[in-house]
């Protein structure tokens, strides 16, 4: 059984947003059309200290390995998506974080975290971009599939995963932002973006109400 409209809401709330609410912002949304899970940059990249962009999102990735989990077996799609530039990019985003340009084309740091290893037929969306939709064929692949609802996860929660529900929102897709499945480098920013996301552009949900969108206990 899915979760009702009364669940969502009571499963993310801060003072501010109750405020917010009072004021005619953060609506609950109702899912529409097949569900899908977009798994937002979870690339070793990210995910391994090691490189210049990355960070400890440990949690965040065993949540998501619960969700990927949980929707394989409910027969939700899966979408990875996953930054990687091509050597001599001069995109004005690597000159704003030109750490990024250690995210290589082929290079390790493309590669999703193996703990979450990507199942057979589960497409890699390479992007360029702090969208997982601009400049790619995500929309078309959902379209595809018959998908109006979208479940996103991932990192970061205040640039790939806030601008990939942005975007979901303005192709019309009913948005779910995972809290406890979304990580970032420091707390404030991460609050900051889970609270604007949930004013504006999607519904921030927990983990359990996640899993019932995903075909989840009743």
């Amino acid at each position: 059984m899915s979760p009702t409209v009364d669940e969502i809401a009571a499963s993310w709330s801060t003072e501010v947003h109750e405020r917010y609410a009072r004021g005619g912002l953060a609506g609950r949304l109702t899912p529409r059309g097949a569900v899908a899970l977009i798994v937002v940059d979870l690339q070793n990249g990210f995910t391994d200290p090691a490189c210049g962009p990355g960070f400890d999102p440990d949690d965040v990735v065993t949540n998501t390995a619960s969700l990927i989990e949980r929707a394989r077996t409910a027969g939700v799609p899966v979408h990875f998506t996953a930054i990687a530039f091509p050597d001599g990019s001069d995109r004005v985003w690597l000159e704003k974080m030109p750490v990024m340009r250690e995210l290589r084309e082929g290079s390790r740091w493309e590669r999703i975290d193996p703990r979450l290893a990507v199942g057979e037929g589960e497409p890699v969306v390479i992007k360029q971009t702090a969208s997982s939709f601009a400049g790619t064929d995500l929309t078309e692949q959902l379209r595809a599939q018959g998908v109006g609802t979208v479940v996103v996860v991932g990192a970061t929660t205040s640039g790939c995963v806030r601008a990939t529900a942005v975007d979901a929102c303005a192709l019309d897709f009913a948005t779910y932002v995972v809290d406890g499945a979304v990580g970032d480098r420091e707390a404030g920013p991460h609050e900051a973006a889970l609270l604007d996301t949930d004013a504006k552009y999607a519904d921030v949900v927990s983990m359990d109400v996640a899993l019932r969108l995903l075909g989840g206990v009743a």
